[in-house]
């Protein structure tokens, strides 16, 4: 393929592509660890990581020679058939989630949602009649994009475009127990929450709120689905994002991370859940395929070898301390390194990203006045300092 100018590359996207993206003016060429470079050769450096997916970065040799090796053996043969690559990862993953699950692998986070959602109906269905059926998520939460994970979103804005969506989705109040619990009747058949919700403005879940959701589910006979999609394999400073509160859900589902840019996702249930599903009841022609299948295991892998939770935690400290102490940043929430810098009234998040993007920043403004953080998590020491530079120098051009 010929190198284009990045001119060339927009009004090509311009007049082929739908025009479903408010894309940022700039096109990526090539990348390595923490730095992205663009059509001209500017460095910048990636502290939104493909939207918390390179968490091991760019071009990591693992990964690549993993890619390489696969595609050269076999890349694809559909899921009427064993591969040799697809056991061992579900393996992985299961002992990585506590073990005694199963798992249904998809190609995104939100084909991982269908897949909880479609088994939680399944399996209300089978033991609690066919009015056991409706999902009950959170108000700012974000669970895809295909129609019911829309439903399941909570932004009903969102919505409005789309409908009729489809029935049986409810919402609660994030953090509101009390509201959950009058959420909850006869016909729910699962409780879906994220730990933090990121798209929502890395917004984090109190532990004893997560008990008290777990507890909600088991006095009333519901599943409790958590999506870890942004969360999950180290991100938060442990394994997974409901680990910090001490509970086993009954589905978790997972993407982002685990394919490190190659997409891939997965759905584990408990055994007797997933048991649920009846043969065709669900299926995925490239879901498992041996490539991603490789990928994601050598991912888990270099996490595993890496102690990704530790770097999650060591990292994230340090970039949280930082961004404190800038001037403009009111607040920093989040946890490990998936953060949220609010920023003081008056400053638009818009604005400011757009700034930070002109000095070699990638970040992205998750609310109209937050940042949202979430760089590899091989990023380096002096690659925080200069991010957390570049963020002060932009904050004082717009700060009177």
């Amino acid at each position: 393929m010929t190198t284009s100018t990045f001119d060339e590359l927009a009004d090509l996207d311009a007049t082929h592509h739908m025009a479903l993206f408010g894309r940022a003016p700039v096109a990526f060429v090539r990348g390595k660890g923490t730095e992205l470079f663009d059509t001209e050769g500017k460095r910048y450096l990636d502290f939104l990581g493909g939207l918390a997916v390179v968490s091991l970065g760019h071009s990591n040799p693992a990964i690549t020679t993993a890619i390489s090796q696969q595609a050269d053996k076999l890349m694809h043969v559909s899921n009427l058939f064993y591969n040799e690559v697809q056991p061992h990862l579900a393996a992985r993953l299961d002992a990585l989630l506590g073990g005694g699950g199963r798992l249904f692998f998809t190609n995104s986070g939100a084909e991982a949602n269908e897949c909880a959602f479609k088994l939680s109906r399944r399996y209300g269905q089978r033991n609690f009649g066919q009015k056991r059926f409706h999902i009950v998520s959170m108000l700012g939460s974000f669970h895809g994009r295909t129609l019911a994970t829309l439903a399941a979103t909570g932004k009903p804005q969102m919505h409005e475009t789309f409908q009729p969506v489809p029935e049986g989705f409810r919402h609660a109040h994030f953090g509101d127990i009390k509201a959950l619990e009058l959420a909850v009747d006869r016909r729910t058949a699962a409780v879906v929450v994220e730990t933090v919700q990121g798209e929502g403005g890395v917004n984090v879940a109190d532990v004893d709120y997560l008990r008290a959701v777990r507890q909600l589910c088991d006095e009333r006979e519901v599943l409790l689905i958590i999506d870890e999609v942004q969360t999950g394999l180290g991100r938060t400073g442990a394994w997974f994002g409901f680990s910090h509160a001490g509970i086993q859900p009954d589905i978790v589902t997972l993407a982002k991370a685990l394919g490190n840019g190659v997409p891939i996702g997965a759905c584990w249930a408990r055994a007797d859940v997933a048991e649920a599903f009846a043969l065709g009841d669900h299926g995925s022609t490239y879901a498992g395929q041996p490539l991603a299948a490789r990928v994601a295991l050598t991912v888990l892998e270099e996490l595993e070898r890496i102690d990704a939770p530790r770097l999650a935690n060591k990292k994230g400290d340090r970039l949280r301390a930082g961004l404190v102490s800038v001037r403009g940043i009111s607040a920093v929430r989040g946890r490990g390194l998936l953060l949220a810098a609010e920023l003081e009234p008056g400053i638009d998040a818009k604005d400011l990203n757009l700034r930070l993007l002109t000095r070699g920043l990638v970040a992205n403004a998750v609310t109209p006045s937050a940042i949202r953080f979430a760089p590899p998590l091989t990023v380096s020491d002096d690659e925080i300092a200069e991010a957390i530079s570049i963020m002060a120098a932009t904050l004082e051009e717009v700060l009177p």
